[in-house]
């Protein structure tokens, strides 16, 4: 593993503030591996042999039941998945894959539930990390329970400006079908919500989208602190994080 990359690792929210001894331990037998787009990291299903980190790139959470499938998450730098499997040394309940070029750093799982005993530094890394996605998955949950789906689309239309630098104009990294399913829509369903939302001032082509009149589109969608705001990086720090 590069000198660099270790210096990055150092900053990660599980890794920073750990004993140097849990550090080495946990980085000389992990995986720092580079993917293209499309790779299959791990099925529904199977045994949490590893915790997954996002260095770079996008990662789609998905699952599927009785032929159904549908996007849970995306993820992007920084994140982390699996890991109550890995506690739980569980299999997982989602499958992973990547939307984009990724780096992503594996790090074996028998050695998380090992180092959690050994360093409460860590331990407690583990468990901020577990409230941050506990928190995001009931943000998810009344995303999906309050909000039709153009009101979704809308919304995420707004964060994801934020994400982006807030100049207003989206570059879509992924299909829209993947961006439907994370949503909760058809493909069909997506289509007629951005055509709802050009009468806000979102114009969509391709994997450009534009937002022309962000006030109008924020009115529309009336986003929620207790919805949207981004879980924080730090733990007692109220700044975002993207992911």
């Amino acid at each position: 593993m590069r000198s660099d990359d270790v210096e990055k690792l150092k900053h990660l929210n599980i890794l920073e503030g750990v004993k140097q001894s849990t550090f080495e331990k946990i980085i000389v037998p992990s995986f720092l591996q580079s993917f293209p787009a499309g790779t299959v990291l791990l099925e529904e299903n199977s045994p949490a042999d590893f915790l997954y980190i996002t260095l770079e790139g996008l990662v789609e959470m998905s699952a599927s039941s009785m032929k159904n499938e549908t996007v849970i998450e995306i993820l992007g730098p920084t994140s982390l998945f699996i890991l109550a499997a890995v506690l739980n040394n569980d299999v997982s309940l989602q499958s992973a894959r990547t939307l984009t070029p990724a780096r992503i750093l594996m790090i074996p799982a028998s050695l998380i539930r090992d180092l959690m005993v050994e360093d409460s530094d860590f331990m407690r890394s583990v468990v901020f990390e577990l409230a941050r996605a506990y928190r995001r998955t009931v943000k998810e949950l009344k995303r999906q329970k309050l909000r039709h789906g153009t009101q979704r689309l809308a919304n995420w239309l707004l964060r994801e400006d934020d994400n982006q630098g807030g100049s207003g104009a989206i570059k879509l990294l992924f299909e829209k079908r993947v961006l439907a399913s994370y949503l909760g829509m058809t493909p069909e369903n997506l289509s007629r919500g951005f055509a709802v939302l050009a009468d806000y001032g979102v114009v969509s082509d391709g994997n450009r989208i534009e937002l022309c009149d962000r006030a109008t589109l924020e009115r529309f969608a009336s986003p929620s602190f207790l919805i949207d705001a981004a879980e924080p990086t730090l733990r007692g720090s109220s700044q975002p994080v993207a992911s």
